[in-house]
């Protein structure tokens, strides 16, 4: 099996999955609490742990209550019922390195205004405050860690006894299937993809009710909602936006089509997008900072701009590879090379690599815009402290990574044609620069 492979050494592979594993469930909560009560500071909550240590740490971190495995239990539930019963266009996903082309229903754009009428009439109409569950943030992050990790045990077990398609299979290290997954394309029965649950459904969708609670927690505890949280929040309800209303292009890409559903996905997307994805949100509730019309339209413009160039880079490239290179790039015949390359299955295809437009200026170049756009989401908070800017950190550092991924696979998918390939579009991300 091709996947046992590392990307990067078998060391720094087995530091970096076992740093993960241990340290990334103690950060979500480190993060949530000094967001919510250490005012978003880094030195308080280190003092707060150099005083009482180890038991101090113990202290702050929440159990999961009932009442936080109620919420996500309702909201789980909630966006499956969706994602079955919704109705949706039938789309297929690319063909897999076993030859099997999922089919998908793609109903996200609907899920999603869905969710948020729902969660903002049941607010309006007094049938469930969203102020609770920011109340309750600390025990249902604590839930998610756990119950995450029992999923992704789950997912493990069921590559080994169940696998859904050929796409499957051990490498024969127990860690490493645990943590890049057994399965690339998971289902429970025929119609319900788990992939597409987690990633979309709950990920991605929890990062709009969260950025729409954080608005509502400072409504109910103040009375009003400043202007820094009001572009934050349209800001990331717009990226989110984007992300449904494109949720078919995104099964196309290296997250569905490439990475195994294993602890590095399915936990990213159920603990971390909800925690880390959404903490400049998190720390503009209790930090009501006023930045004035003038200064909070040029912050949502410059955000607006950047989502639609990142949006516009993977709209021209599906335009691309749809039309099969008969369309225009920017008002003229797009450049282009065509590669062949050889499935595991031993047949020879042909993939056509776009080198005009936004792709020429760099291979990666939907990265910038969309680091940008995370940068100017957080910029609202100012710069009094760091944290609120630990998502573009973590974001800049995952895309630099990913970038360098998908460019070793695709050199060693293409060979010489990735090589010509890259001396037309020598940059990976900065154009000019890197």
């Amino acid at each position: 099996m091709a996947e046992t492979k590392m990307v990067h050494a078998p060391l720094v592979t087995y530091v970096s999955m076992l740093s993960l594993l241990t340290l990334c469930p103690p950060f979500v909560i480190l993060l949530w609490y000094t967001m919510v009560h250490a005012d978003g500071s880094i030195s308080q909550t280190w003092d707060y742990l150099r005083q009482h240590g180890v038991q101090g740490f113990i202290n702050i971190w929440p159990k999961p209550t009932a009442i936080a495995w109620k919420i996500i239990a309702c909201y789980a539930a909630f966006e499956a019922a969706l994602q079955l019963l919704l109705p949706g266009k039938r789309v297929e996903g690319p063909i897999s390195p076993a030859g099997n082309r999922p089919v998908y229903k793609a109903n996200g754009l609907a899920a999603y205004a869905v969710t948020l009428i729902t969660y903002l009439s049941v607010w309006w109409f007094g049938i469930f405050n969203p102020a609770i569950v920011y109340d309750h943030l600390g025990e249902i992050f604590s839930a998610l860690i756990f119950g995450s990790f029992i999923f992704c045990i789950f997912l493990y077990i069921k590559g080994h006894v169940a696998p859904s398609s050929t796409d499957s299979g051990s490498s024969g290290n127990i860690i490493i299937d645990f943590y890049w997954g057994m399965e690339l394309y998971p289902r429970i029965g025929k119609n319900f993809d788990i992939k597409v649950f987690t990633n979309c459904r709950f990920g991605m969708m929890s990062w709009a009710v969260l950025a729409v609670t954080y608005c509502i927690k400072q409504y109910e505890a103040n009375g009003s909602v400043a202007d820094s949280i009001l572009v934050n929040t349209t800001l990331m309800l717009v990226y989110v936006t984007k992300f449904f209303w494109w949720e078919a292009g995104y099964w196309n890409t290296m997250d569905i089509a490439h990475d195994r559903a294993g602890f590095y996905i399915c936990w990213g997307c159920l603990v971390w997008v909800p925690s880390v994805y959404t903490s400049p949100g998190m720390y503009l509730v209790n930090h009501p900072v006023n930045l004035g019309i003038q200064l909070a339209l040029y912050i949502l413009v410059a955000g607006i701009l950047c989502i639609y160039i990142n949006y516009d880079c993977d709209r021209q490239r599906q335009e691309f590879r749809r039309t099969n290179g008969k369309c225009l790039v920017w008002g003229k015949a797009p450049s282009k090379i065509v590669a062949s390359y050889t499935t595991t299955s031993g047949e020879t295809k042909t993939s056509l690599l776009l080198t005009s437009g936004w792709w020429g200026l760099s291979r990666h170049f939907h990265y910038v815009p969309e680091i940008l756009a995370a940068f100017f989401w957080t910029v609202p908070a100012l710069f009094n402290h760091f944290l609120p800017y630990f998502y573009v950190l973590f974001l800049t550092i995952l895309l630099f990574d990913r970038a360098k991924r998908d460019d070793d696979r695709c050199r060693s998918k293409y060979g010489k044609y990735w090589k010509s390939y890259c001396e037309k579009v020598p940059f990976r991300i900065l154009p000019g620069i890197y």
